[in-house]
């Protein structure tokens, strides 16, 4: 398949970049910045005859556990942008046909009225729908930043870091759910240079209306593991614990005190983050900060815990949140709260590509999630290859998310 970059004569990127004011950040809090959708459909009048023509998915099979879905739209001139829509162990999203009509034979560069048209379906929706929607806006973006011949991030009003920190999600790499397990797998992350990592040692925890004794075993089992992670790594690296909304408020505050020895970078969802006023009451109870929102959908679902204080780090996944466009609004509602954003991400590498175009220009990033240890050959999915130094990923210089895809690698695992 073709790979060039098309770059419009009419409009290079020093020319777009340079006779552009910035771009404000949430259009309606500067109102005499043009915004970011003003800005591309002033490139759609330079760019009147590319149109999106296609949609192909690709379906990586990863592990057992673990399945890619990434999204390709192809352009008449044949430019192509890459979205990812993976959920769960899903192979196939048949949701992503009704959000596709909406962008065919239209240019790549009207992407608010493609969030127009499709909003409220994706927001109405089930988790799919909005999973359909994000994705296409992605690969929208991806589409924009390769015919200016840009990085999304200076689409975005430029980056603010040329590297971003990475913490390494070690949960679904860890077959063994026992404290060594998780031990072993922390300390091997560290190894490779991770400076944070996350585990959800509470998974498969039973029901709360299952006997006392079950619930307590259970309790003090996931409390072993943290504790053997914390031995492992040694006082200096970062753990965060996700509870996956296992407990109830009670549960939470007890098992928050209990791991607060083994000094938690945060606590994450003992409970659903739809419940803002319990989280909120967890939150006050306990020392650890407080993480959540990774399924939550546009700013409706976000701005709660930010007005409620209920968390100190909004976790939006540009696979489920409503795409790039929906996660900087997000990002800047959880600002005017003294709110950080932590991008949840434990995907593939397109949304880990995606992700970092959006961390790079935002003022209150925290550190990006990374799927870390399923299988060997991830990052090679992507040219140029996917690579972390340190604990930290660069931001790549190239136009759109900065990557395309290792097409034999990707037909290898299909």
């Amino acid at each position: 398949m073709s790979r060039h970059t098309f770059s419009p004569s009419s409009l290079g990127r020093r020319h777009f970049l340079c006779s552009m004011p910035v771009l404000a950040i949430v259009p309606a809090l500067s109102p005499l910045v043009p915004s970011t959708s003003s800005l591309l459909q002033r490139a759609e009048g330079s760019n009147q005859r590319l149109r999106v023509t296609a949609m192909e998915t690709i379906v990586v099979r990863a592990t057992a556990r673990t399945t890619w879905i990434f999204v390709r739209l192809t352009t008449n001139q044949g430019l192509t942008g890459l979205g990812e829509a993976s959920l769960g162990r899903r192979t196939e999203l048949a949701e992503l046909g009704p959000f596709f009509e909406l962008v065919r034979n239209e240019s790549p560069f009207q992407i608010e009225q493609y969030r127009q048209r499709g909003r409220a379906r994706a927001a109405s929706g089930g988790r799919a729908d909005a999973t359909a929607f994000s994705a296409i806006e992605q690969a929208l973006w991806d589409l924009a930043g390769k015919a200016l011949g840009a990085p999304v991030s200076d689409l975005f009003g430029g980056r603010l870091r040329d590297q971003l920190s990475v913490y390494a999600n070690i949960n679904r790499a860890t077959g063994n759910r026992q404290p060594d397990g998780f031990s072993a797998n922390a300390l091997a992350a560290v190894e490779e240079g991770f400076g944070a990592i996350k585990a959800a040692p509470f998974d498969g925890f039973p029901a709360l209306t299952q006997p006392e004794a079950e619930v307590d075993a259970a309790t003090d089992l996931g409390i072993s593991c943290v504790s053997a992670m914390r031995d492992s790594v040694g006082p200096v690296v970062d753990i965060k614990i996700d509870a996956h909304s296992n407990f109830d408020v009670a549960l939470s505050i007890e098992v928050a005190r209990r791991l607060q020895p083994y000094r938690l970078s945060w606590y994450e969802e003992p409970i659903p983050p739809q419940r803002v006023a319990e989280t909120a009451e967890i939150r006050d109870a306990i020392d650890q900060r407080m993480a959540g929102g990774e399924f939550l959908f546009g700013i409706e679902g976000f701005a709660p815990l930010c007005e409620q204080h209920a968390v100190d780090v909004i976790m939006p996944d540009v696979k489920h949140c409503g795409g790039l466009t929906e996660a900087r609004q997000i990002a800047t509602i959880a600002d005017l709260h003294g709110v950080s954003v932590s991008p949840h991400n434990p995907s593939g590498p397109v949304s880990t590509a995606a992700s970092v175009q959006l961390c790079a220009s935002m003022s209150n990033f925290d550190i990006l999630e990374f799927q870390w240890g399923e299988v060997p050959w991830r990052g090679e999915l992507l040219d140029p290859p996917e690579r972390f130094e340190n604990g930290a990923i660069r931001v790549p210089d190239a136009p759109g998310f900065g990557v395309s895809l290792n097409e034999a690698l990707a037909r290898e695992h299909a």
